[in-house]
């Protein structure tokens, strides 16, 4: 399974502060969960062939190898935290759970 989230963030959080986060713990702690194959996060540039502004500024993509591990590991006091620190920074983020054709 793979989980797309997409989202701006929140007015008054400064996109260095952000980024700082993401690198620092959001992306390190995922990633050490068991049940993700991996887990990335994008900074939105542009859109191609437009000068149009990229309708989300980050996307993260989180490629889950044990779906019921990940709820279990989800639910834990660290991921939890993490959880409440993303929403503090993030405006209405979506999650997209996501599944490949032909797979």
């Amino acid at each position: 399974m793979r989980i797309i989230v997409l989202f701006n963030l929140r007015p008054d959080v400064a996109v260095a502060d952000y980024e700082e986060w993401a690198v620092k713990t959001d992306i390190p702690i995922v990633n050490d969960l068991r049940s993700v194959k991996s887990f990335t996060v994008h900074k939105m540039d542009s859109v191609l062939g437009s000068d149009a502004a990229p309708p989300y500024q980050y996307i993260e993509v989180v490629d889950v190898a044990d779906e019921a591990l990940f709820g279990t590991e989800v639910a834990a006091e660290t991921m939890q935290r993490v959880a409440a620190e993303f929403q503090k920074l993030a405006d209405n983020p979506i999650f997209i759970k996501t599944s490949q054709l032909g797979a």
